[in-house]
């Protein structure tokens, strides 16, 4: 795709994400929403839907031609959207429970998927009124009231014997975690809520590694794994292969990793075991 064709949807992109954010933010502020659980188990609240609302609004005013998967939209068997060459992928607020639960550790997700790999991903964080974007080749960048700068991942300067910061849950018992780490490193812990939050957290070298264990669908990794990935990390399944993105019936990842610095070697120090492939 030429540059200034990915950087007209990057910016489309960016400005649904603070659209969605601001409306997302009048909500929490308020107070004012409803809360149910979905067929799986998970939250989801009419902030959700609303901010889904604002995002599916201007990128159907702005480019009708591109095919929308949300995660609070009906996507349809894989029969329907297999031919897809490029759509946009989003989460209307990916950290749901921490929004009920007023930690302000939730974002609005956008990704645009090419080829079935995301190729622009947008995370704006609304508490802390932080942007965090990429595009494919073009670099990581975040854009906050106190700075504008391109993001990198930490590099370690010792890679075999460095302590190794671990982005956490708030709310997930940390020894399915630690029990999966080698036990031949030093760790410390990042605790924070969402998962695109924590890929970001890594992605601008404040952690170092995350393991997802539980449910999440292709929303919550798509913008994560552009941004992650420009700042010269990965993100991968939990037995190290690759995501995938529109290639399966369903749309549920693989538990998986979140990796900083790629010349550490991962395999040595996350020692998942117990595969969770949904």
């Amino acid at each position: 795709m030429p540059i200034d064709q990915i950087s007209a949807l990057l910016d489309i992109a960016k400005t649904a994400a603070r659209e969605a954010g601001k409306v997302v933010m009048e909500i929490y502020d308020s107070g004012d929403y409803q809360s149910y659980q979905k067929e799986d188990d998970s939250p989801v609240t009419s902030a959700d839907y609303k901010a889904n609302e604002v995002i599916l609004a201007i990128l159907q005013r702005e480019t009708p031609h591109i095919p929308i998967m949300s995660e609070e939209s009906e996507n349809g068997e894989l029969a329907q959207r297999k031919d897809w060459d490029r759509y946009w992928l989003i989460d209307p607020i990916d950290g749901t429970q921490e929004f009920i639960a007023r930690s302000g550790d939730f974002a609005v997700n956008i990704a645009l998927v090419e080829k079935n790999q995301p190729i622009i991903g947008v995370i704006f964080w609304p508490p802390g009124e932080t942007l965090y974007f990429a595009s494919k080749d073009n670099g990581a960048f975040k854009e906050s009231l106190s700075e504008n700068k391109q993001i990198f991942v930490r590099k370690f300067d010792d890679i075999e014997n460095d302590a190794v910061m671990i982005a956490i849950s708030r709310r997930q018992a940390r020894e399915k975690v630690m029990q999966s780490m080698s036990s031949h490193r030093t760790y410390q812990t990042y605790p924070t809520g969402s998962c695109s939050l924590k890929s970001c957290f890594i992605a601008e070298g404040k952690a170092d590694v995350f393991l997802r264990v539980g449910i999440t669908g292709e929303w919550d990794t798509g913008a994560s794994q552009c941004i992650v990935s420009e700042a010269g990390g990965s993100i991968l399944a939990h037995d190290f292969s690759p995501l995938s993105y529109n290639e399966r019936n369903s749309v549920t990842n693989p538990d998986f990793i979140v990796m900083g610095d790629q010349r550490v070697n991962w395999q040595t120090i996350v020692k998942y075991t117990t595969g969770n492939d949904k």
